[in-house]
């Protein structure tokens, strides 16, 4: 842990204690606040809402260091760090190829270089019908492990539910069964074993294609070997792939593009008339126990940060906040004892609207990525303007694959 990540969490706690001490010398003293303690009471939430957000932004850089490479699927099919010499030599090679093109592009390559190129071309026609030019090229794993990573900072649910990662595009079709409601029985002497079939169901997981839309720099800017050309323009793509993405997950329709939360996932508590942007303590207990309590061991929360600003002023009966701070590092912050996740693709506080989700949400939703990510650099579309464009496709589904693992809250309506 960084020391800069050490000291914003200890100054959230002081924050925090400063203001439950102004809180408890008021209500030790039966009185109402004075102007100085609301002044230093807002000053102090202010700036704790700062440092908060600061913990959230490094923890976040922090996921960007972490890369299992031993889960990424290379395009050989193989999983990375187990392919043989002559494997490791050609996708070393590849990578400089690809690193060389992305600054000159195909010109600026050797013959060599420019068959290995060549090898791993996609022909993008074959992704849809919208896309109208052939010759994108699949990037190297340390692009693309770079831009998954760079999307999951992006994407909380991301980080959350099941990822399905594949080789093709190809429909996967994703079985799924409820057997809850069905259970054994006791025989007696002799007696012959009942019957009971289990209902298997079935959906499909497609490869819906996400855009970044195009990145344009200038050619002096690709000429300047300090430009950080590798890590800058996958990370650039990755950001816009995985703010779209991230939206899709929780707000998709389900219609030519993912199932999103908040779309498929089912309601387990419904603020009061009145509570179009506000929720109480006893809202968040109903919707802990909507989610059956064999899924309430993994459960956790999601949600945009106003809502969670909402969440921090609750208290239980017992006057007890229910948004702890982090109480040490290497603990996270927890709501009435659970972890939670913000992602602000979620909804915000509105009329209706299903801001907080709750529950086990690896076995709730499933995420589909293509590891296959392609990209194009347009070079004469931009000549004019000496620019040259980038351009990063990746494929992506996602829904929910058991209804009953997680559960929504939804403001009242009025």
């Amino acid at each position: 842990m960084s020391v800069q990540l050490t000291r914003l969490i200890e100054e959230q706690n002081t924050i925090w204690q400063r203001m439950q001490d102004i809180q408890s010398l008021a209500e030790r003293e039966n009185r109402d606040w004075t102007a100085e303690e609301r002044a230093n009471w807002d000053a102090a939430e202010a700036r704790l809402t700062e440092v908060s957000g600061d913990i959230e932004r490094l923890n976040k850089m922090a996921s960007l260091d972490k890369i299992d490479r031993d889960q990424v699927v290379t395009t050989t099919g193989e999983p990375g760090g187990r392919r043989g010499d002559d494997s490791e030599e050609k996708a070393k090679r590849y990578s400089e190829a690809f690193g060389r093109y992305l600054r000159g592009g195909m010109d600026r390559l050797t013959p060599d270089q420019r068959n290995l190129m060549m090898d791993n071309e996609v022909d993008l026609r074959a992704m849809g019908g919208n896309i109208d030019t052939a010759g994108g090229f699949v990037v190297p794993d340390e692009f693309r492990n770079i831009m998954t990573e760079t999307m999951k900072a992006f994407g909380g649910l991301l980080g959350l539910a099941e990822v399905i990662p594949t080789g093709t595009g190809a429909d996967l079709k994703w079985p799924t069964n409820d057997d809850t409601d069905n259970e054994g029985e006791i025989l007696g002497e002799n007696e012959a074993a009942g019957e009971q079939d289990i209902n298997v169901g079935g959906r499909t997981l497609k490869a819906y294609i996400f855009s970044s839309k195009q990145v344009k720099l200038s050619m002096s800017l690709l000429q300047d070997s300090v430009f950080p050309l590798d890590s800058w323009v996958p990370k650039k793509l990755g950001e816009r792939i995985g703010r779209r993405a991230a939206r899709a997950w929780t707000t998709g329709t389900g219609v030519d593009q993912p199932e999103g939360l908040t779309t498929g996932a089912v309601v387990g508590k419904q603020g009061a008339n009145g509570q179009t942007t506000s929720l109480i303590y006893d809202d968040l207990i109903d919707l802990e126990h909507s989610v059956d309590s064999a899924y309430r061991p993994n459960g956790r929360y999601l949600m945009h940060d106003n809502t969670l600003k909402v969440i921090r002023k609750l208290k239980d009966s017992q006057q007890r906040p229910l948004w702890v701070p982090i109480p040490a590092p290497g603990f996270p912050a927890t709501i009435n004892g659970f972890e939670y996740t913000l992602d602000n693709s979620m909804p915000t506080p509105a009329a209706s609207a299903k801001t907080i989700a709750f529950g086990d949400f690896r076995a709730g939703y499933v995420i589909r990525q293509v590891q296959q990510i392609q990209t194009l650099r347009l070079t004469e579309r931009y000549a004019e303007k000496l620019q040259v464009a980038f351009l990063g496709f990746s494929r992506l589904d996602g829904m929910i694959q058991d209804s009953s693992a997680i559960r929504l809250y939804q403001h009242s309506a009025v």
